[in-house]
């Protein structure tokens, strides 16, 4: 049996968790906590890290931290995960929602200026399958309209953007705020958890109180106040130091970890590109201004019902691909039947993901290839 995924475990995750239970102090901002956010500070250049309980989390403390109010309009790709949207619902925000790229998943850019209204607060570009938006772009109308970005980078760990002015810069470190995700199926992992990026330095300050159930607690442990107490509105959203402890022993093996996947993707690629362009589906699209972290492997289908039948054959074959996110604007509790955004239909419809993970073989790889080509 080939699954869609399987978690990688570098070897040193319990010895540091050890390590955090030894030090007697396993509740939030250990030890492990700090190494994590110099590991990304230093690494990728963020002014400010905070880790989280999950990017939910980070995505809830944006939406904090930019001060939605009710009424406030927030545009965000129909194709993504409920978080992207939720975290700003429960400020009471509406969800203005923008339709995917003809070439990948992302939102498209060019159609973000037409929603945009004197209610705007926001524009939460997703990044998905760690593929770059068109941040370019996407800057000029936030600071045309004097709007906040705040990125979903749940799945672009170690992914960049390269500028027009050709510089190439992490993805996470572009917008006001940016939110990624370290759940299991991500490339670097901690089981659950996340963490805020903080781009702009106005919010630095109110997002450590905010993270700290809205008390100023960080700065008296820092030995900045003589007391602590509560100043403004949060909750608990900072993770136990036995997360960070796992979480770090995966950063310090990041390089290694993100080499074997670009060779699982580039393998992916090479097996399939032939059958791709014969049988008329397609393979992913990464625009001249992005990286490719390799995150994901997926094909589009031409057909919905070739993307059922070929998950039912790789089934019955012991291969366990998966379809992905079901678009926003259709769903149970938003459902908006006016809204005609054919392309995120078209990749809620036709779009399959394969197994990808960690310690897959170039036997298990080949396989799902050929189940796919058999198909």
């Amino acid at each position: 049996m080939i699954p869609f995924n399987k978690p990688f475990l570098t070897g040193k995750e319990t010895e540091y968790i050890q390590e955090a239970v030894a030090s007697g102090k396993i509740s939030g901002d250990g030890m492990f906590t700090k190494k994590c956010h110099q590991f990304f500070e230093q690494k990728f250049g963020f002014k400010k890290v905070l880790l989280t309980t999950s990017c939910t989390d980070a995505l809830e403390m944006a939406a904090i931290l930019i001060n939605i109010q009710a009424g406030d309009e927030i545009i965000i790709p129909s194709y993504t995960f409920v978080s992207t949207c939720n975290a700003f619902v429960l400020r009471g925000a509406k969800i203005v929602f923008a339709d995917s790229s003809s070439d990948n998943p992302n939102i498209d850019a060019a159609t973000i200026e037409r929603l945009i209204t004197n209610r705007t607060k926001a524009i939460v570009p997703v990044h998905y399958a760690g593929i770059a938006c068109d941040m370019d772009a996407i800057m000029a109308l936030a600071k045309k309209y004097n709007l906040f970005v705040v990125e979903d980078a749940a799945q672009a760990i170690d992914s960049y953007y390269i500028g027009a002015d050709g510089i190439k810069k992490p993805l996470g470190s572009i917008g006001h705020l940016a939110a990624f995700s370290f759940h299991e199926t991500k490339n670097i992992i901690s089981g659950e958890g996340g963490m805020l990026v903080i781009n702009d330095e106005q919010f630095a300050t109110r997002a450590e109180i905010i993270r700290e159930k809205g008390t100023n607690r960080s700065a008296f442990f820092r030995g900045e106040v003589d007391k602590y107490g509560w100043v403004d509105i949060g909750s608990s959203f900072l993770p136990s130091d036995i997360i960070a402890a796992f979480l770090f022993a995966q950063l310090e093996n990041m390089e290694s970890i993100q080499q074997k996947r670009k060779k699982i993707w580039q393998k992916y690629w090479d097996g399939l590109k032939d059958i791709a362009k014969a049988k008329g589906f397609l393979l992913p699209t990464i625009p001249e201004y992005a990286t490719n972290n390799a995150h994901m492997f997926y094909i589009v289908f031409d057909k919905a019902e070739d993307r059922t039948k070929a998950i039912e054959y790789c089934k019955a074959n012991h291969v366990f691909p998966v379809f992905h996110y079901l678009s926003l604007h259709k769903s149970p509790y938003h459902q908006d039947t006016l809204k005609n955004l054919p392309q995120s239909d078209r990749y809620t419809d036709h779009l399959l993901r394969l197994p990808f993970f960690f310690e897959m073989t170039d036997e298990e790889i080949d396989n799902v290839i050929d189940k796919l080509t058999n198909y």
